[in-house]
């Protein structure tokens, strides 16, 4: 067996920090204790002065595979994550071709099972005309299914009101939705295409996809959810409106309503466009700095469950897609930015600027996506739980530069951003995949399973 000791841990796990030793044999963790002593050792490592958590587990990335491999691809993507302390991934069905089908499905499992150094599931998507996929889901080997009740990306809308109706009612698994209203929507650009054409500032992205629209779509699912006793899970809330729609009251693992927020819904808001412009579109809109406060705050008071990424990386030429007056095409833009690989950086910023306690960074970014989903023997520092672990130096400063962003874009909205803390050592199923900028490649992730 291979054996490896993590000595003098301050462990990050289950509401406290304990200064302990974590003994790994081989992919799982054996022993959790103030001292472990074991020979013969294959590797140990002193994290004096370093907080062990349990790996981020990201419930909504877009690695592009297959399809949209200029943009990025499922072994780029997941190296950037595991750098970034995100040991598993649960990936969007908006690829090319979108995964509508099982077979399709499939195809992207096999991807990863050869390709990606972090852990991985997959939704499937949903449209107007495949309930008959949907009801032959397995929930024991698949994520969830996701629907697309908002017009981001085409064809996977389901905009029939009766096919919505028949995958509530009939889906054997959690629906996890994004939420905009479509006719909102397109009734909102109207009077700004007539003033400025394709040369919308982006400035007015919030405006286009403002609070109603949100609120309206999310209160719709909710209200289908309910009338078919349906699991449902809210991605990325981007408005402190919808907030009152969710309940803070009912055990995590007894709720059939849960929602996410995502980690640039509470860095960035609205100012930041007249510097980053289309570099933060993305939908739903980060919008106001009136809403962050509130919907940090309701992340740490149990209203929202999950906090995640939604990474959606596109090639800078892609983002910076101009018209021929020179100026930036705001329905060619599209939509999306790269996060997966700063997300516990940034949450780590709010630790250090005390909005954030770590023991919530473990909740909400670990254990919580592994309740919510019923992620099997991972999301917590437990005894016989498969290893997945990161190692954080919290006082090392470092900036982020085109030559330590992985994504397969190159490019990172948080680009000459000085962190506070660091990522010094990630494992996957016992595998220390990355230390200290350097991987080790030897193994790949496994595919997730849930109890349920």
């Amino acid at each position: 067996m291979s054996y490896t000791i993590i000595r003098n841990a301050q462990i990050v796990n289950e509401g406290e920090i304990k200064t302990q030793d974590l003994l790994i044999n081989g992919e799982r963790i054996e022993k959790i204790d103030s001292t472990i002593s074991i020979k013969p050792l294959h590797r140990e490592i002193d994290a004096n002065g370093k907080y062990l958590f349990p790996g981020l587990i990201d419930d909504q990335v877009h690695f592009r595979e297959p399809g949209l491999t200029q943009k990025a691809n499922i072994y780029t993507e997941a190296k950037a994550a595991v750098a970034g302390g995100v040991t598993s991934f649960m990936e969007m069905p908006n690829t090319n071709p979108p995964a509508t089908t099982h077979e399709l499905l499939e195809q992207k499992y096999e991807i990863a099972k050869n390709h990606s150094l972090a852990n991985y599931s997959f939704y499937l998507g949903t449209s107007n005309t495949n309930l008959e996929e949907i009801k032959r889901t397995n929930p024991k080997n698949i994520c969830g299914i996701k629907i697309f009740m908002g017009s981001s990306t085409g064809d996977l809308v389901v905009d029939d009101a009766v096919a919505l109706e028949n995958i509530f009612r009939h889906s054997p698994i959690l629906i996890a939705t994004h939420c905009e209203d479509d006719l909102r929507i397109k009734e909102n650009i109207i009077p700004l295409r007539m003033q400025y054409g394709d040369e919308i500032p982006m400035r007015f992205h919030p405006i286009i996809r403002d609070e109603k629209a949100c609120y309206d779509s999310s209160k719709y699912a909710i209200d289908l959810a309910k009338k078919h006793n349906s699991r449902l899970h809210i991605f990325h809330l981007s408005t402190s409106n919808e907030i009152a729609l969710l309940d803070n009251t009912t055990p995590l693992s007894k709720k059939n309503i849960t929602a996410e927020v995502c980690i640039h819904h509470l860095w960035f808001d609205s100012n930041d466009y007249s510097i980053l412009g289309s570099l933060i579109k993305c939908n739903p809109a980060i919008k106001g700095p009136e809403h962050k406060p509130k919907l940090l705050q309701a992340l740490k008071d149990g209203f929202i469950d999950v906090l995640a990424t939604d990474h959606a990386p596109h090639t800078m030429q892609e983002k910076m897609t101009h018209t021929p007056n020179g100026n930036l095409n705001y329905f060619k833009a599209p939509s999306g930015l790269p996060l997966v690989q700063h997300s516990l950086n940034m949450l780590l910023e709010f630790w250090h600027n005390k909005q954030l306690d770590l023991v919530a960074i473990a909740e909400k970014a670990a254990h919580n996506p592994a309740i919510c989903f019923g992620v099997k023997e991972r999301g917590f520092i437990r005894e016989g739980y498969f290893a997945d672990l990161v190692l954080v130096n919290p006082e090392y400063k470092w900036k982020v530069q085109s030559d330590n962003i992985y994504y397969k874009c190159g490019w990172s909205p948080l680009e000459d951003y000085q962190f506070k803390s660091k990522i010094t050592h990630t494992f996957v199923n016992g595998h220390l995949v990355y230390t200290n900028g350097l991987f080790n490649e030897n193994h790949f992730g496994k595919r997730l399973e849930f109890n349920r």
